[in-house]
């Protein structure tokens, strides 16, 4: 009987070691190191001024190199096409995935977007970089994110912030205007992903 208790007992430890040993994580990040911030509007910084978008603020919290790779009313489509050209040119250690909500916004096939965004996270990986999901909320008033990002965030084991873009537009403090944020609105999100980086050992 006792034997079969410690058998119990190892093979719920295997299993709990098990279920750590996938945790998220990202690798550090070592200083002349590239991060690439990919998206729509939300990365370009739409609203902001005098270098107010999160890219460039995070750049100055995280002391590494932040490109601003967004492009205003992208899709995910779009994305998923230039993506792979900016991938080879900056090599970055890690892509900021910021994507999607022009596709719910326009009413689009969440499980395109859905698949869409599973190809940047996979083109990201074959090279060797990690990757930071940001959720992003659905199409209603004062909604949480789509549930397709944290989804994809356990499929490929992803560090995800997954409410913070929905919160932020609850609050008009943080809005230039109903779908984009002002300057405090990107240091907001430029502060968690700092902290989500410091959290992760990646600086």
């Amino acid at each position: 009987m006792r034997g079969i208790i410690a058998s119990v007992i190892l093979f719920a430890l295997l299993i709990s070691v098990g279920g750590c040993s996938e945790q998220a994580e990202l690798r550090y990040i070592q200083p002349g190191s590239t991060i690439l911030a990919f998206g729509d509007s939300l990365t370009q910084g739409v609203g902001s001024t005098d270098g107010g978008d999160y890219p460039s603020q995070l750049q100055q919290l995280s002391g590494r190199k932040v490109i601003n790779a967004g492009i205003s009313g992208e899709v995910s489509a779009e994305g998923l096409q230039r993506l792979p050209e900016l991938l080879t040119r900056y090599q970055p250690a890690l892509l900021i995935l910021l994507e999607g909500g022009n596709d719910i916004l326009r009413n689009q096939n969440k499980a395109q977007l859905k698949q869409n965004l599973a190809q940047m996270i996979g083109l990201a990986q074959q090279q060797n970089t990690d990757v930071i999901l940001i959720a992003v909320p659905e199409k209603k008033l004062f909604s949480n994110s789509a549930p397709l990002y944290q989804e994809l965030a356990e499929e490929y084991q992803l560090i995800i912030e997954p409410e913070l873009i929905a919160e932020l537009l609850r609050n008009n403090q943080y809005k230039s205007d109903p779908i984009h944020f002002n300057n405090r609105g990107y240091q907001q999100l430029a502060i968690r992903i700092n902290n989500l980086l410091k959290e992760h050992n990646a600086l």
